[in-house]
């Protein structure tokens, strides 16, 4: 069995890996590895070279096409069209490996042995990547034994808070993110009897690519009507779609942006909530801090760092220890180290968590 990685695991093993090692993604469709791979490489400078191998017919694309050397009278392939001009390193992509045809595996052993394809090298330190679907709905290729002795396996299982980290940084409707903060179990749910009846492997669940299109869809619509709810069936099922319309429907929480920006005016309501909704509150503070665009303007950090502060006195001064005491556990996970390195601006937030805990240690 692979061993599991989340979001953050994943980075930081792409990130220790030698170039010369070979790396191959297990994961199920939907959940982000093929995005996260090219976001990481093509942070770090390296262009990277993507093939849908499932949807490759012809070889050709990928090794080139043979034809005679007029020289030497040997038959030689020309560079196919992605071939790199210099010798600068890059990364070649291999995704959906376990659903290429034979012929086209043949020629991904040479790369993932020798990083030669058709007896020409790829450019020095370049990478060699693949990943991999996995699950009984999908028409897969047995890979051979040999062949998946040649790369670094890993299964990637991205946590619901990877999700909500990544989608607030991009921007997503925060309805979608808070709903699903709120009923994790809908992020990669399961097929009901109602989207199963009738339409078999038609039937449409949830998963993280669907929800980005909900958010997409939603954004322009300050409320849903029947409609609404209706398209958003056919991209996540009919369950998914009524637990979203009547969490909207039910729901009066206060937006983290609310807090951060205009903290005098929403106090009174935040006072009011419950432990489990400061926790919630907590989560989706973190998360607005962590999605916001770098650097943050002067005035604006010194805005959300006062209201911030205003929040956690708040909680101290309420007996909110439990509350409290989550807020800074998630101020120390690694994954929101961007909110944490905005905190860090203010002194006495540090100070205040830091007594806190303390004095929960004393």
């Amino acid at each position: 069995m692979p061993i599991r990685l989340d979001a953050h695991e994943l980075v930081a093993v792409l990130k220790l890996t030698p170039a010369h090692q070979n790396i191959m993604v297990v994961g199920k469709h939907g959940i982000g590895k093929s995005e996260l791979i090219r976001d990481f490489y093509t942070q770090q400078g390296l262009p990277v070279e993507s093939f849908f191998l499932g949807q490759m017919s012809d070889p050709g694309d990928l090794i080139g096409l043979m034809h005679k050397d007029e020289q030497t009278g040997r038959s030689v392939f020309l560079p196919p069209y992605w071939w790199p001009l210099s010798q600068a390193p890059m990364v070649l992509f291999l995704d959906e490996l376990n659903r290429a045809r034979p012929e086209i595996l043949q020629a991904v052993y040479d790369l993932a042995l020798n990083r030669r394809l058709a007896g020409k090298s790829l450019p020095p330190g370049s990478r060699v990547v693949a990943a991999i679907n996995h699950g009984d709905e999908y028409q897969l290729t047995e890979l051979d034994p040999a062949l998946v002795s040649r790369f670094n396996l890993y299964e990637f299982t991205p946590t619901v808070e990877d999700w909500l980290l990544w989608a607030r940084a991009k921007g997503l409707d925060s309805r979608v993110t808070d709903f699903i903060q709120e009923q994790p179990f809908h992020l990669d749910g399961a097929r009901t009897a109602e989207d199963l009846a009738g339409f078999s492997d038609l039937s449409k669940m949830p998963d993280r690519r669907a929800w980005v299109r909900v958010a997409e869809f939603i954004q322009p619509h300050p409320a849903l009507e029947a409609l609404h709810v209706k398209a958003i069936a056919g991209m996540v099922g009919t369950a998914a779609a009524i637990a979203l319309q009547q969490y909207l429907g039910a729901t009066q929480q206060v937006a983290p942006e609310q807090v951060l920006r205009h903290w005098r005016d929403h106090q009174a309501q935040v006072k009011k909530l419950a432990l489990h909704e400061l926790i919630q509150l907590n989560e989706r503070l973190l998360l607005w801090l962590h999605g916001l665009a770098q650097p943050i303007p002067a005035a604006d950090a010194k805005t959300f760092l006062a209201n911030l502060l205003a929040y956690l006195k708040m909680l101290k001064a309420a007996r909110h220890n439990e509350a409290l005491a989550h807020f800074a556990s998630l101020l120390e996970n690694p994954k929101f180290a961007r909110a944490m390195a905005i905190c860090s601006g203010s002194v006495e937030i540090l100070t205040l968590l830091t007594d806190y805990i303390a004095g929960i240690k004393g």
